[in-house]
């Protein structure tokens, strides 16, 4: 049985559907910054995160992204789910935060399980709720954060999913997920940094309060 699935899973799944999972799925590494999904594409398989952290976009008609979540270890993304069970194309973009691994699930198992194990069914149906729970913070924050609290929030997240509170990152990269402008970014990061939240050096940020 893969080491990492193991680790990442057993508390979530009985051993002979660890055994399944690990005899009919597909193993694959990826770098921070690769593109893992992309929108349009013909989704055959689910993929069961094993390490490292993805962050799922979506992209509005100019072709600009809004970040919705993010995924880590243990996690699947539920937007996947949708595309395997319902046979339609992508409707997100899938980016590798970090360097990771994960496992890909043919989509005739994805249905097989369903029915053959609890521990699947809870996940899956676990993995919808979570999802759609972080969506609807996506768009609470679009709704009723002003642009410093959705950034605030936005570094803060980054810091929790990373684990460390150096985030190498740019202040354009930052206005491409929060949806404006490098401009605006870094203005909010003064004032961030000026409250004391931050401290801000070339291509990095340290966030001091989280």
């Amino acid at each position: 049985m893969n080491e990492k699935l193991f680790e990442a899973y057993h508390f979530i799944f009985e051993e002979a559907l660890l055994e399944e999972i690990s005899s009919v799925s597909t193993y694959k590494e990826f770098k921070g910054n690769d593109y893992l999904i992309e929108i349009g594409d013909a989704i055959q398989s689910m993929p069961l995160l094993l390490n490292g952290a993805i962050k799922i976009l979506r992209e509005d008609e100019k072709g600009d992204e809004l970040l919705l979540y993010f995924l880590e270890r243990g996690d699947t993304c539920a937007m996947t789910l949708t595309c395997c069970l319902g046979n339609s194309k992508s409707k997100i973009r899938a980016i590798a935060e970090t360097d990771g691994s994960l496992l890909m699930i043919p989509i005739s198992k994805m249905e097989e399980w369903l029915t053959k194990y609890k521990t699947w069914r809870n996940f899956v149906f676990e993995s919808y709720n979570i999802r759609l729970n972080e969506m609807l913070e996506a768009i609470d924050s679009l709704a009723f954060m002003n642009l410093e609290e959705r950034l605030y929030k936005y570094l803060t997240d980054k810091v929790k999913i990373l684990g460390t509170p150096n985030l190498n990152t740019t202040h354009l990269e930052i206005a491409t997920e929060l949806h404006t402008s490098r401009v605006v970014i870094s203005r909010l990061l003064k004032a961030l940094e000026i409250q004391g939240k931050v401290k801000i050096n070339r291509n990095k940020i340290e966030v001091l309060q989280f």
